[in-house]
């Protein structure tokens, strides 16, 4: 008998291996998704100007990077006593104007780097709902407490979307034809946005991605991680104290569907030997100089150098 209903995933034609670039964009849950590939030492990048949520943001970060436009004093602002940019996460605000445009032209010209380098390109998108700021009429991917008078809230129409999602497409093919689109939307509901916004906000991506690429091409697939949540984990066990985040147990969950259909069979046995040595070097003995655990100590290393030998990109 059958409890529950399985989403049905599309398997990658072209499924990450251990040779493969990985660059993971957008919301919080692209950077629980990084979290498992970084475990499993996959090479990857992830997030180089935050988390970014809304698709129209991702796109103007993309064309930046694509077309090398550096920021310049202009894109920058000064508040609560460091200096900002609208375009970027507020883990990258710094008390200095310089320190900061040097650390976001440095994102830029590394991130141009890895994307003319990538193999695959995982965007997850978050909301339609968008800030803009009344002065200067910029959507904001983030706010930094700035007070809320100073923008405006908007639902970002389905066309936007799609046009956005679209130029996105282009700016990075333009720059590597090959890389591999894997988007998915994020199953993280903006409660704050009220619920029935959220569903709206979410109806809209959902509505934008299908209308821009026909999924199971030889260049774009999807991965349906909110369905997965909203229909697989329907159960509040698997959120975290918020009742908003999953929890580890359904990130794990979510990541197991990913791997069985975006990751090659040759590497997630790969996987099984890298989970292994990460397990012997998280374990804690309780007498560090004893023979038992120098001899443990001496086989773990020994998997290291064989793994490492085989794939030499790997490094724990």
């Amino acid at each position: 008998m059958q409890f529950r209903t399985q989403v049905p995933i599309l398997k990658s034609n072209n499924p990450i291996d251990y040779n493969s670039k990985v660059i993971s964009f957008g919301s919080c849950f692209a950077e629980n998704m990084a979290d498992k590939f970084d475990y499993f030492k996959f090479q990857n990048e992830t997030n180089p100007f935050g988390i970014i949520f809304n698709p129209v943001s991702i796109e103007k970060l993309f064309k930046r990077v694509c077309q090398q436009e550096l920021f310049g004093e202009k894109d920058v602002f000064f508040h609560n006593e460091r200096w900002h940019s609208f375009e970027v996460h507020s883990d990258l605000s710094n008390s200095d104007r310089e320190e900061l445009l040097e650390t976001l032209n440095k994102a830029i010209e590394v991130t141009h780097k890895h994307l003319v380098e990538a193999t695959h390109l995982i965007i997850t998108f978050g909301t339609s709902w968008i800030y803009r700021n009344i002065e200067s009429d910029q959507i904001a991917a983030n706010c930094h407490k700035v007070p809320q008078k100073q923008f405006t809230k908007e639902l970002l129409p389905v066309e936007s979307i799609q046009k956005s999602i679209q130029n996105t497409i282009s700016y990075i093919q333009a720059l590597n034809p090959t890389v591999q689109f894997i988007f998915t939307i994020s199953p993280v509901r903006h409660i704050k946005d009220g619920f029935v916004e959220n569903q709206l906000s979410k109806s809209h991506l959902f509505t934008a991605l299908n209308q821009t690429r026909d999924f199971g091409n030889s260049t774009s697939s999807y991965f349906p991680s909110y369905e997965i949540m909203m229909d697989e984990l329907r159960d509040y066990r698997f959120y975290n104290e918020d009742m908003l985040h999953p929890n580890s147990v359904a990130i794990d969950y979510i990541w197991e569907r990913f791997s069985e259909n975006f990751i090659s069979e040759t590497a997630l046995q790969v996987m099984k030997e890298v989970a292994e040595i990460q397990k012997g070097l998280n374990h804690r003995s309780f007498n560090p100089q004893s023979e038992q655990h120098q001899k443990f100590l001496i086989k773990l290393n020994q998997k290291i150098s064989l793994l490492q030998e085989k794939f030499p990109k790997i490094h724990f």
